[in-house]
């Protein structure tokens, strides 16, 4: 897989004219070599529903005059860049006009995709269970035929929600669904998406059995293991300023980097997201978007959309250089580098058929982000998949145990493992939290004071938790601290100024956590609380009850700020530290109305440097130079207890620093 990619969107309305007009070669060319792309996508056919190409089965865009596809596909060829090629396939305008009886019908009557009204401006969404997969399957295999040197296939918005049109209601009742259940229409829309993947690989693979192909869902789930057989890479969706946020994408990698396969990262040079033409971010961005890929092992790709024209815009790709050159020369500390990581989580959304609907949960988000800022490096595993070789597992908040897992859990306790619960979250397991669990406390909001070794500095008085949490008495571990209620929750009845009762004098009587040897429990959900309230108090409460639990021997500490970012990465010869470091600056109210910048934008412009900053890594062999890279300046160190010290004086936005073996 090519390190510097281009997803080159080109969905491109037919009242334009002049479509393709404006390729020139030479241009392309010179644009992609000084910009130091290596793989770009280009369109076969798009989501108004027009090819890009002579087509038997589709239909060429009204105002294309010639094969514009072969002459991307061969103006990259000959300079070496790979071309995969892109096609829609959830959404198709065209098709859906010409059969509204293959839109996917939602069970009160909407109708999928960007436009739920024939008054509204957006793309259709087409359903799976209608003739329309026999279309796509043909429009994929002319594709591969006709561009049998292609680089593999992209297909976009990949999802069948819980159609109620009338292929659907007659499957559903033929093979036993209750249409009426929405648990039956996920099952039944599940079965869907199988048959989807099944047809639409073996049509991509229909020339060449070892094709590439990835089926884009904007979202790589730990709850959907099995579909990945369907996949030969995975490309992470993540762009930061179009809703996605910043970190975003870590939690992404920290999955696709335990799947086995390689796996990129998709920003975009969009000061939003797709679809924004003239939208630019600052260069200092994308150096600082392609510098996290690398650091969490991923290969780059950076979004942009197309001129009707067809001539690449400079201004996008004077930006786009300034990282791809970067990224260049970071390429040889980057391949074949796996990731580094002592503790796991195993995340709610990996639960969704327990938990009632799928989709990234607070919990899950609040303990990643926790981890980020507390540079504790982590993986996200699928329920399937080992956690033996773990240190710690954390079990988010909501998590429910089942005996299966139970099992699991409590032989990776015996085998030394520690392993973290929190709120409802494997309460349910049995497994010696070393206190007494009672049932929820009814004071909500309700105070924690830590103790004193898992205090903030700043903190000495209870601070406010904005949930309930599990009456909890310690019995033979150690107390996080205790829990103070409230006089009242507030209603009509009684209420205590704007927000909230303070807390009252004494304390409950009850403990906001407990510590044993293999266990740490938080009775609050504190990952969803951490989500949702940021609360700096609070982030350093867990962190120091998480540092205490791991114990001195930890993989890496540092003295980064929490703003700043850590991974470590391994390759044959060496062990690679990437310090990471931008500050985020919200910017914009929101355009009223406007589906993409409603919201303000997290900007990065300036990049400021970070001084002295100190790290201990754990290594397992000795340690014969430290290096910054690239470059090679070596730095002096200490090897004592297999942790090499090091320091580093000053980075910018991104340094790697080899531990070389």
């Amino acid at each position: 897989m090519r390190f510097r990619q281009i997803h080159l969107d080109f969905h491109t309305s037919e009242l334009i004219p002049g479509i393709g007009e404006a390729f020139d070669k030479a241009h392309w060319q010179r644009t992609l070599q000084e910009a130091a792309v290596d793989s770009i996508t280009c369109f076969s056919v798009c989501h108004h529903g027009w090819s890009y190409h002579p087509t038997e089965v589709g239909v060429m865009h009204p105002q294309l005059k010639f094969n514009l596809l072969r002459a991307q596909l061969d103006a990259c060829h000959e300079i070496g860049i790979k071309v995969p090629i892109y096609l829609t396939a959830g959404v198709n305008s065209r098709v859906a006009e010409e059969h509204p009886e293959w839109r996917e019908v939602m069970a009160d009557g909407r109708l999928g995709g960007w436009a739920s009204s024939p008054l509204q401006p957006g793309f259709r969404k087409l359903c799976f269970n209608t003739p329309y997969l026999d279309y796509l399957c043909r429009l994929i295999e002319e594709a591969v035929t006709l561009f049998p040197d292609h680089d593999g296939v992209f297909l976009d918005i990949i999802n069948q929600g819980e159609c109620c049109c009338t292929h659907c209601l007659r499957d559903m009742l033929r093979e036993g669904y209750n249409p009426e259940l929405p648990e039956d229409r996920r099952r039944f829309a599940d079965r869907v998406l199988e048959k989807y993947y099944q047809r639409t690989t073996a049509a991509v693979r229909s020339r060449d059995a070892s094709a590439r192909v990835f089926h884009n869902s904007g979202h790589i789930s730990p709850g959907w293991l099995d579909r990945l057989q369907y996949f030969s890479h995975l490309e992470l969706e993540s762009l930061p300023t179009g809703g996605w946020g910043y970190d975003h994408f870590p939690q992404s990698a920290a999955f696709a980097a335990k799947t086995g396969l390689e796996y990129l990262g998709m920003t975009g040079k969009f000061h939003s997201t797709w679809g924004e033409f003239g939208g630019l971010k600052h260069p200092n961005a994308l150096r600082y978007e392609c510098s996290a890929m690398l650091a969490l092992g991923s290969h780059c790709s950076i979004g942009d959309q197309l001129h009707p024209s067809g001539k690449l815009d400079e201004s996008t790709y004077r930006v786009i250089g300034e990282a791809y050159r970067e990224v260049r020369d970071k390429e040889p500390f980057c391949r074949d580098a796996r990731r580094v990581a002592e503790v796991a989580i195993l995340p709610q959304e990996a639960f969704a058929e327990v938990t009632g609907n799928g989709g990234v949960r607070d919990g899950d988000t609040g303990c990643a982000r926790l981890l980020l800022e507390a540079h504790i490096p982590f993986d996200i595993l699928a329920p399937e998949m080992d956690f033996m070789a773990y240190r710690m597992l954390i079990l988010p908040d909501a998590l429910p145990v089942s005996p299966a897992l139970r099992t699991r859990l409590s032989a990776f306790i015996a085998k030394g493992g520690k392993l973290v619960l929190s709120g409802e979250g494997g309460v349910n397991a049995g497994l010696g939290l070393g206190a007494e669990l009672g049932e929820l406390d009814e004071s909500n909001p309700n105070y924690l004071l830590p103790a004193p070794e898992f205090a903030p500095e700043f903190c000495s008085t209870p601070f406010v938790m904005y949930d309930r949490c599990y009456r909890l008495r310690v019995t033979s571990g150690k107390s996080l601290g205790r829990v103070y209620d409230s006089y009242f929750n507030r209603d009509f009845r009684h209420f205590c100024s704007h927000q909230h009762a303070p807390n009252q004098p004494e304390d409950s009587g009850f403990d906001a956590g407990v510590m044993t040897d293999s266990v740490l429990y938080f009775a609050h959900p504190v990952f969803t609380l951490y989500r949702q309230t940021g609360a700096v108090v609070l982030r350093q409460f867990v962190t120091r009850a998480l540092e205490s639990f791991l114990g001195p021997d930890r993989l890496i500490r540092t003295n980064l700020p929490s703003m700043a970012r850590l991974t470590v990465t391994e390759q044959e010869n060496r062990r690679i530290v990437h310090l990471l470091y931008a500050n985020l600056v919200t910017r914009g109210g929101g355009i009223p109305g406007s589906p993409w910048l409603g919201r303000p934008v997290e900007v990065i412009e300036e990049l400021l440097p970070l001084h002295d900053v100190e790290c201990a890594v754990r290594v397992e062999r000795p340690v014969k130079s430290v290096t910054l890279e690239p470059g090679g300046t070596e730095l002096p160190f200490t090897l004592e207890n297999g942790v090499c010290r090091f320091r580093v004086e000053s980075f910018r936005c991104h340094q790697m620093v080899a531990l070389n073996y």
